[in-house]
């Protein structure tokens, strides 16, 4: 005994029967949800970006990158704000500068401060630059060469600004930032981000933070600069490289 069907839809009946999925190549290609719904809007066809979460184009900058730039910001302004008013911050920065002025020859400290120099530390930045554009990280070259140009745009008018005298210097003016301490964090830090996706080591970025230390300690220690001098160029400059991070290509992982 053959069985009837209940409902048989034909192309002229529309009033009987629940409407059924189709499975034609329509929904051959539709990508499906865990709870077996079809994404609703565009996000659900989105790449996953590093981890596995939902990518974007460019990439947002983490939370604790903005974080430390916030923070950054906040301590640059308030030693300059000290600068500025002669506050009580200053008496412990010349305590200690007159504590450890000379106490290196100064053929050494002198050695150390040029690292700092625009003929030392810029055809260090020009190379990596080079370098990475070369390699397609056109983005991170163009971010780091736009660094180094805002380094004299912020130090040049806080000088003049500020008009601090210097340790050894007190008649003359424009100390505050230090110069030589952007320049060397900025152009040597911006090469280590360049070129260390491409080494897998950590060695770029050590040697950027040690030729920075020298810079920044030759430039205390034969009195240039004032401790906080040196101290706000680092905070200053570090959102820079921040940014340089974030547009910089990512680190290449070993094959597992």
């Amino acid at each position: 005994m053959s069985e009837t069907p209940r409902f048989r839809e034909t192309g002229g009946d529309t009033s009987t029967g629940l409407p059924q999925r189709r499975t034609g190549h329509a929904f051959a290609h539709t990508p499906h949800r865990s709870d077996s719904r079809t994404p609703q809007t565009p996000r659900g066809a989105r790449q996953p970006g590093p981890g596995g979460r939902p990518g974007t184009t460019p990439p947002v900058p983490g939370r604790p990158a903005i974080l430390l730039a916030a923070l950054c910001a906040a301590l640059f302004a308030l030693i300059t704000w000290q600068v500025l008013v002669s506050g009580p911050l200053l008496t412990p920065d010349a305590a200690l500068s007159r504590a450890v002025v000379r106490t290196v020859p100064d053929a050494v400290t002198q050695r150390l401060s040029d690292f700092g120099n625009i003929p030392v530390a810029l055809p260090v930045l020009a190379l990596a630059v080079l370098y990475a554009a070369r390699r397609g990280d056109r983005r991170g070259a163009a971010a780091a060469a736009l660094a180094m140009v805002l380094v004299p745009a912020l130090v040049v008018p806080l000088k003049e600004w500020t008009g601090r005298p210097g340790p050894l210097e007190p008649w003359a003016a424009g100390y505050y930032p230090s110069g030589h301490t952007a320049t060397s964090y900025v152009a040597y830090g911006a090469a280590a981000l360049l070129v260390r996706p491409y080494t897998r080591r950590p060695w770029p970025l050590l040697g950027a933070a040690v030729l920075t230390g020298l810079t920044a300690t030759g430039l205390i220690l034969r009195g240039y600069h004032w401790p906080l001098d040196v101290l706000a160029s680092l905070l200053m400059c570090t959102p820079l490289l921040l940014g340089v991070r974030h547009w910089a290509a990512r680190p290449v992982r070993p094959a597992a």
